[in-house]
């Protein structure tokens, strides 16, 4: 206790005499500094001639005054005074202004003008704004003259406990590993304070936990938050809610707290062993069970949380391990029963297993090993009603290709292996034997042959028999049977291709003509032999011979040289081969021989009788090119002849038959207006062109239409009459144009008459007002037109 008195009467003494010592210079300070302000110096823009020559040697500042300061927060009811300003020239001779500017000069600092007492007009706040640098001059007040040069001073906020600490990063979460020593880091906390650290003990913070004794402790100044007690158990508690102080003025009373939440949370370790909840455990599985398929499922608990609680299940003993096995589920950290093998009910009814669950992570503060718990597994077998097993997996049978039909080939056998032992039928897979080339005996599973086979069109026969019980057709098996047809010799051997040899007329005696080999469907166990001989009949041939190549091949040979084509084309020559089968088997195959012409190479060049009797050097290819081109100079001829007629005949063909002259059948439309071929129509399409005038192109008539040099056209340029009994002379003089006249239909209606239109139609004037007179004019052909108008026009005025 004494102790304790003892650090409290430190703690209030300490600050104030920091405050003593702080605060008593400027206190016993100010006053004199003041006075001295009266006493020293003068105002430089005042002196004289020789003073200010004086001032010019020694540079001597007129302002004398300490620097100020002011309380933050200060609530009076009047202004408070922070200090004076006064120049040595002010010696009351001079009317002397003090004039102030700079940071919150007029708003939060106000100067007398005469007195130079500065005054704070506002509350002010350390913590926005420290200390303000003010401009103080002194003038003249009459001619508003500076007497000395503006000087800046300093006004500062002292500072009062006014701001509370604070946790900027609170609230605040740590973990710590549950079963942690006394004395383990948790975490740090760190509080603030906005007042002036360094002036006395505003900001000088003291921790201290509020809430989370006896549990945990804190530094109370570097507020490291550590662990309290040793047996913190995290399966017994695992968070706590720590509650933290921080108090300014050293945690002195009267000063100003913060708190804030630190939320501790313990970490599991691995303290706990996995149990069991059974001792034993009992499972019962059908004995169909499938491979792989799970029996059953045991879990050892363990308190532990993640890692901690992982454990691994072996099967450690018993009489079915290697039956099942067993596997660990991460999910939900179970172990799994699985069938490695078929069961039997009838060969082992049940299985006791030793089943361990061991920690896969563990720790070496609570032991040396894992933490592992073990239990018994008793699996009971249950019978069911299996399908029929087969004495073998597979079955092969072999039968020779001439054995008898309905003949047994083999046998299959298949039986219940349940208590009950069903009889079994037996059936054959039909869509694996879709010739029903076998039957089986339902009753005792008997095959037997029900088609003839053959080894050259099959060997193997593979089929599917099926078992069926009795008692239950949903329990079935099946069984593969693969039958082997067994080879006989019963095939006679033969040439292997059909060969067709030649043989040259210059030839020398002894030369090989053609080699020949045979082959047998057939497939013996020792292989092929052949023997080859010429037929009986032929066994003296004058002609050719045979060699035997010893590799199942002969060789023909020639007995002269005196083969000629003229004499003998070709010669057939029946060769008998044999096989060496028990019994042998042969055949007869007839070898075509042909006699042709060859070079001094004895390269084949020609086999035709007819090419013998050819000039020597000229060769079948080139006769063949000779009649080709002869062939081509025809069809030219034909085609140039053809055209010839094609081009003489008329273009228009007249039909005798066909009395009818004006009735002329066409087998096109013709070219309409366009169509100016038969009559050049130009002119009377333009009239203005009767000097381009073209003769017809495709006739050349004794006289062709030119215009006479003493004619006298009518007014439009053309006469008209002349030119059509000119047309029409020449159509009748035309000996390619048709017995008929031609009346055509122009589309040119010509450019108007010099006498305008002859009807009234549109017309302004009556037929009185007009004269015809001028038609006589005309010539004779128009006389009479005219006459006629006239006459009218008499008539009608009559």
């Amino acid at each position: 206790m004494l102790k304790r008195l003892e650090e409290m009467l430190t703690d209030i003494w300490t600050p104030l005499l920091i405050l003593w010592i702080t605060l008593f210079p400027y206190i016993s300070m100010a006053p004199v500094n003041q006075l001295k302000s009266l006493q020293t110096g003068s105002f430089v823009g005042q002196q004289g001639t020789g003073e200010r020559q004086r001032s010019l040697s020694r540079a001597k500042r007129g302002w004398v005054w300490n620097q100020m300061f002011v309380l933050e927060e200060f609530t009076g009811r009047d202004p408070i005074l922070v200090g004076r300003l006064h120049t040595d020239l002010d010696a009351g001779a001079k009317n002397i202004k003090y004039v102030l500017s700079g940071d919150g000069a007029g708003s939060f600092f106000v100067i007398n003008d005469k007195t130079g007492d500065i005054h704070a007009m506002k509350k002010l706040d350390r913590e926005e704004k420290a200390e303000y640098t003010l401009t103080a001059q002194a003038i003249d007040a009459d001619t508003k003259q500076p007497l000395e040069p503006p000087s800046e001073f300093i006004i500062k906020v002292q500072d009062i406990n006014d701001n509370a600490p604070e946790f900027p990063n609170g609230p605040y979460h740590a973990s710590v590993p549950e079963l942690s020593s006394v004395g383990t880091s948790v975490t740090k906390v760190t509080a603030t304070d906005a007042d002036d650290p360094v002036y006395g003990n505003s900001a000088k913070l003291v921790y201290s936990i509020l809430e989370g004794q006896p549990y945990f402790s804190i530094d109370p100044h570097t507020a490291i938050i550590r662990t309290a007690l040793s047996d913190m158990d995290r399966e017994a508690k695992e968070q706590y809610l720590v509650v933290i102080q921080a108090k300014d003025m050293g945690g002195h009373m009267g000063g100003l707290s913060g708190t804030t939440t630190v939320t501790i949370t313990l970490t599991d370790v691995n303290d706990n062993p996995p149990k069991f909840s059974q001792s034993v455990y009992h499972f019962s599985v059908p004995e169909d069970l499938a491979v792989g398929a799970t029996a059953g499922k045991v879990k050892a608990n363990d308190h532990d949380i993640g890692e901690n609680a992982k454990s691994n299940y072996t099967i450690n003993d018993g009489d079915g391990t290697d039956v099942f096995e067993i596997i660990s589920d991460s999910q939900t950290q179970e172990g799994i029963l699985r069938l490695k093998k078929p069961l039997d009910f009838e060969t082992k009814k049940s299985y006791t297993l030793k089943v361990e669950a061991a920690n896969v992570n563990y720790d070496a503060r609570f032991g040396r090993e894992p933490f592992k718990d073990t239990t018994t597994v008793k699996i009971a077998i249950e019978d069911s009603d299996e399908p029929p097993l087969f004495s073998a997996p597979s079955y092969l049978l072999e039968v020779h290709e001439n054995t008898a039909i309905n003949s047994v080939i083999g046998q299959v056998s298949a039986s219940d292996p349940d208590v009950t032992a069903s009889p079994i039928r037996y059936s054959i897979d039909r869509h694996t034997d879709l010739e029903r080339q076998f039957n089986i005996n339902a009753e005792d599973g008997k095959i037997t042959l029900a088609k003839a086979l053959d080894r050259e069109t099959d060997v193997w026969h593979n089929i599917t028999v099926i078992a069926t019980e009795i008692r239950n057709y949903s329990q079935i098996s099946r069984i593969s049977v693969a039958i082997k047809v067994l080879d006989i010799n019963d095939n006679a051997p033969e040439f292997a291709t059909e060969y067709e040899a030649f043989l040259c007329e210059n030839g020398k005696p002894g030369q090989v003509i053609q080699t020949v080999s045979a082959i047998d469907k057939d497939d013996p166990k020792n292989g092929h032999f052949f023997i080859y001989s010429l037929a009986p009949e032929m066994s003296n041939n004058p002609n050719f011979t045979i060699k035997n190549n010893e590799d199942n091949s002969v060789s023909v040979l020639a007995k002269h040289n005196s083969f000629r084509r003229q004499k003998q084309e070709m010669y057939i020559l029946p060769i008998i081969v044999s096989d060496n089968g028990n019994p042998p088997m042969s055949s007869t195959n007839t070898l075509t021989i042909r006699v042709c012409g060859c070079s001094s190479e004895g390269i084949v060049q020609s086999c035709n009788v007819e090419a013998y009797v050819l000039p020597i050097g000229l060769s079948m290819g080139a006769l063949i090119a000779i009649l080709a081109c002869i062939v081509l100079l025809l069809v030219i001829v034909v085609l140039f002849v053809t055209l010839r007629r094609h081009k003489n005949e008329p273009l228009i063909i007249k039909d005798d038959e066909d009395v009818r002259e004006n009735i002329i059948r066409y087998d096109d439309e013709g070219g309409g207006e366009e169509d100016t071929e038969a009559f050049d129509i130009a002119t009377l399409q333009n009239p203005d062109g009767i000097n381009g005038f073209l003769p017809r192109k495709d006739i050349k008539p004794d006289l062709q239409f030119m215009p006479r040099q003493g004619q006298h056209p009518a007014p439009n340029g053309v006469d008209v009459d002349e030119f059509i009994n000119v047309r029409l002379h020449e159509a009748d003089n035309d000996p390619t144009a048709p017995p008929y006249d031609s009346i055509q239909i122009y589309g040119y209606e010509g450019r108007g008459s010099v006498a305008g239109s002859l009807s009234s139609l549109e017309s302004t004037s009556s037929d009185s007002d007009q004269n015809f007179d001028y038609l006589r004019e005309w010539g004779p052909r128009f006389k009479r037109l005219g006459e006629l108008y006239s006459v009218g026009e008499s008539d009608k005025e009559t």
